[in-house]
């Protein structure tokens, strides 16, 4: 397959690379500094903190899947993921491209958007320990960043598109073992932890899972 991975020098990025490569995928990586990637793959430049349309429409023309593994590096850039998303929902329509899969995170049915502004208090799947524990700790923690990523998702779930939102919990540097829970559209019991190696596993998996198309998806060890 042709794939465009957004962010591919990031630590879910960089996994979704590496392992794209060694499935025998032709890649395109988007990226803010082509300096960094040293992969033989083409390379776009793109900046999604202020996505040049023309870049990142190149970056996804001809692609079979989008796989975004946009975040935020730090505080000074919460609120890139909606804004990233945004444009990229708009390149891949301009570029006729339907398969769009992206990292967001857990929890996130708790978190307010402009279209649901008064949000359940317990994430339909999650544990108690979840619910009223853990959840609550990362809104505090993660301050800006969920709400940043619910609008992502909500973003995807306008955009008419065969998206994906992967959501993950806290994630770990750690080898692949390619064995985890995943739950479609509910979250899980236990979603604590997730290795950035897996979650890039479940990405390349997903793509032509007709269940992921539309909906968000849970993927925890």
């Amino acid at each position: 397959m042709k794939l465009t991975v957004i962010a591919a020098t990031g630590g879910i990025g960089s996994a979704v690379l590496a392992q794209a490569l060694e499935a025998g995928h032709e890649v395109t990586a988007a990226v803010r500094d082509p300096a960094k990637v040293d992969a033989d793959v083409r390379v776009v430049a793109v900046d999604m903190g202020r996505p040049d349309p023309g870049a990142l429409r190149s970056a996804v023309e001809g692609a079979d899947a989008v796989l975004s593994g946009l975040g935020p590096r730090g505080q000074a850039e919460f609120g890139i993921v909606s804004r990233g998303t945004a444009a990229l929902v708009e390149a891949v329509r301009a570029a006729g491209v339907r398969r769009v899969l992206a990292i967001t995170g857990v929890g996130l049915s708790t978190v307010a958007t402009p279209i649901r502004p008064k949000p359940s208090r317990r994430e339909p799947g999650a544990g108690a320990i979840m619910n009223l524990i853990t959840l609550p700790l990362a809104r505090r923690v993660l301050g800006g960043h969920m709400p940043d990523a619910a609008l992502a998702e909500q973003i995807l779930a306008d955009s008419g598109l065969d998206w994906t939102s992967v959501r993950v919990p806290y994630l770990l540097d750690k080898p692949l073992t390619g064995v985890y829970q995943v739950a479609y559209g509910v979250s899980l019991p236990r979603a604590f932890r997730l290795g950035r190696a897996d979650a890039a596993h479940f990405m390349l998996r997903a793509i032509g899972d007709e269940r992921s198309f539309g909906r968000y998806v849970t993927v925890a060890y």
